[in-house]
């Protein structure tokens, strides 16, 4: 998986995935991952008690390789996502960064029924006063929630 987006110059380390793989045997994390004839596709991670959202669960680190988009495989992801958080609660998190680059994912969210809330841009999981200067990157972003129904409904 690292060396999958090494090659388009993100910065995914191991290390990042063995993390992540500790986190998901200590019950923190669930790790879903999306293959296409037997190759790695995309994966995103469901963070069951989110730094932001607290006992919301997040849905964090959504990521579809370019040749592998517009084919439903980030629409399957984020189902099984939300199929495997309504088991467990009502409600379900997400962050999106605001720069061009995650325009496709603000659309798939709002789309999927995902709405802003409400407490106003974030940058590293904290409020952005009015007025304040912030760097457009990763760590800007706007959190939304959806509504998934009582637990073990979707």
């Amino acid at each position: 998986m690292s060396a999958a987006f090494t090659a388009l110059g993100w910065d995914k380390p191991v290390s990042q995935y063995e993390s992540y793989l500790a986190e998901q045997r200590a019950g923190l994390r669930d790790v879903l991952v999306a293959t296409v004839d037997d190759e790695f596709a995309g994966y995103l991670t469901v963070r069951w008690e989110s730094a932001y959202f607290g006992a919301v669960p997040e849905i964090q680190d959504f990521n579809v390789l370019p040749p592998y988009r517009r084919r439903g495989i980030g629409s399957g992801l984020m189902d099984a996502a939300e199929d495997r958080v309504a088991e467990r609660s009502a409600v379900v998190g997400i962050g999106v960064g605001l720069y061009a680059a995650y325009g496709t994912a603000q659309r798939m969210y709002v789309r999927r029924g995902y709405i802003p809330d409400g407490r106003g841009l974030m940058y590293d999981n904290r409020p952005v006063p009015p007025g304040e200067t912030i760097r457009n990157d990763d760590a800007a972003n706007l959190m939304f929630t959806k509504t998934l129904g009582e637990a073990g409904s979707k």
